[in-house]
């Protein structure tokens, strides 16, 4: 293979890496129905209360089952790895740097069953779960980079007299907390775990209760790396119970969240009700493109499309609305719509698969919700319904790309639905779509299609989103990867100013000590 498999990949021939797949995926299916433990202090820990996980395209297949770790054994796991950060903390950056670089090649070496994995157990289809995959591993070496580049955030300062020696240097806090979503359940968890562990710090990750499984990789990654144990730890359990508990513990220093808005701010809140402390959240976006009177009509629809059904909607990136000016909007509709009408949902391990489950029950659920109200208030031009798939995947948590036209002030395009669901509407001038695009209380990516430099220069002024995209034909709203596109929200869409991705990444998980030496 001579390519990088990550979210832009358009073509290539991947014939080797289906075939290679395809093996992975089966030696994965012969061990299906295993159990596994929380990991406590580098041993495993068994509590016998099981939380299962099964497959979203065929819900009746257990996939595996993890031993949850109970609220009452929250102390203990701080005690450990708040023992663990003494000896971590001390350790050489460059040692630091060497062990997770470490465990970003054995993340590669492991590619294709962690790929595997996700796609059983996220609904992924190859190429998002292979990308995934490949990002946690980038991920990792970039923020490594960070570390090193800037000799461990160690800088000599200024003297005001010959014998004084001054520094600035960055420490860490001490113990995170992450907890990460089901959607990249290993790039997102390996990103913030590894931004607090190249600061020195410990880290207690809770994975989502939806996508428990590529955890236990991470895990093998890192200590397989050499990572001392009780550095890293993995607890299973609901946000509700476990992830509340770990927030609330005063032995947490700081927590990395990635979710929803309204449990993004309740953390935040609940962390800092005493005592500041760093809380870094990414909490989703609704995300708008705008496809100007002069844009090249397929790139704009193909990157629309890309964007708007990857991984059935269910990226904080995706895009969700759509501002065309009135002389193409017929045009881009019809065009948008019989991609999504054409788009293949199934099986997300089948190479065909663009489109595969939505995660549980709920959000069926919420998708329905939202087609009603689409047929009642707007007009749907593609999808609206649920699927039931034939065969092994009938009852399979499946639903229709779903293109509706419908008014900017409509709830259907104020509020995140994370779901394959895009709402559409006209404009007449690029200052009205600008001001309807930044008429959101979220601000992570937005888009524009137009060949016109001006504009493109507009747009990049005046749009209120952390991430940026002009004529992306691969994707509107979508596709950030490590040290390309920082991937930072603004607004409702997140905490700090600074984005995962990006350069000023690693240095938020440490504080910073001025340190004084008079010779």
């Amino acid at each position: 293979m001579t390519f990088r498999i990550t979210y832009s990949v358009l073509d290539a021939d991947m014939t080797a890496l289906h075939a290679q797949f395809d093996e992975a995926l089966a030696a994965v299916r012969r061990g299906l129905g295993g159990v596994f433990p929380s990991w406590i202090g580098g041993k495993a820990f068994e509590s016998g209360d099981l939380l299962e996980s099964r497959n979203p395209a065929r819900p009746g297949e257990l996939l595996a089952r993890f031993h949850r770790t109970p609220v009452g054994e929250v102390d203990r796991v701080m005690r450990v790895a708040r023992e663990a950060q003494r000896g971590w903390g001390a350790t050489p950056w460059q040692e630091r740097a060497r062990i997770l670089r470490k465990a970003a090649d054995l993340i590669s070496e492991r590619r294709l069953s962690l790929s595997a994995i996700m796609a059983l157990e996220v609904g992924k289809n190859r190429l998002e779960s292979l990308g995934d995959v490949e990002e946690s591993a980038d991920l990792l070496r970039y923020y490594a980079g960070q570390l090193e580049e800037a000799q461990g955030f160690v800088k000599p300062l200024a003297r005001l007299s010959p014998n004084e020696d001054t520094r600035s240097v960055l420490r860490p806090y001490g113990v995170f907390v992450v907890i990460a979503p089901f959607n990249f359940p290993l790039a997102l968890a390996a990103g913030m775990s590894a931004g607090a562990l190249l600061g020195g710090n410990a880290v207690v990750l809770k994975p989502s209760e939806e996508a428990p499984w590529c955890a236990e990789g991470l895990f093998h990654a890192l200590r397989d790396a050499g990572l001392p144990d009780g550095v890293f730890q993995v607890v299973h359990g609901e946000g509700e119970t476990l992830g509340a508990a770990l927030v609330a513990h005063p032995g947490v220093d700081g927590v990395a969240f990635t979710g929803s808005k309204s449990v993004g701010y309740a953390i935040h809140g609940q962390l800092n009700a005493t005592r500041i402390r760093p809380c870094f959240l990414e909490l989703g976006g609704k995300n708008p493109a705008i496809v100007c009177k002069d844009a090249d009509l397929e790139a704009a629809i193909e990157g629309c499309f890309r964007s708007a059904f990857g991984l059935s909607g269910q990226k904080c990136s995706a895009l969700s609305r759509v501002y065309v000016h009135e002389s193409l909007k017929q045009a881009f509709l019809a065009g948008l719509s019989e991609k999504a009408r054409s788009a293949r949902v199934g099986d997300p391990t089948e190479v065909p698969t663009f489109v595969g489950p939505v995660i549980q029950p709920a959000s069926v659920a919420r998708f329905e919700h939202a087609a009603a109200e689409a047929r009642r208030d707007g007009v749907v031009h593609a999808g609206g319904e649920r699927l039931r798939l034939a065969g092994a995947l009938s009852d399979g948590y499946f639903v229709a790309p779903t293109v509706v036209e419908i008014a900017h002030g409509h709830r259907l395009m104020r509020e995140e639905l994370f779901l394959p669901f895009v709402g559409v509407t006209g404009f007449g001038a690029l200052e009205e779509a600008l001001t309807l695009a930044n008429d959101c209380a979220y601000g992570l990516t937005a888009g524009i299609f137009s060949r016109k430099d001006a504009d493109v220069a507009f747009f990049l002024e005046h749009a209120e989103a952390g991430v940026l995209y002009a004529n992306r034909r691969t994707g509107a709203t979508t596709g950030a990867w490590p040290g390309v596109q920082a991937f930072s929200g603004w607004k409702g869409s997140g905490s700090t100013g600074k984005g995962g991705c990006g350069p000023y990444y690693v240095a938020q998980f440490m504080r910073e000590q001025s340190q004084t030496r008079m010779g």
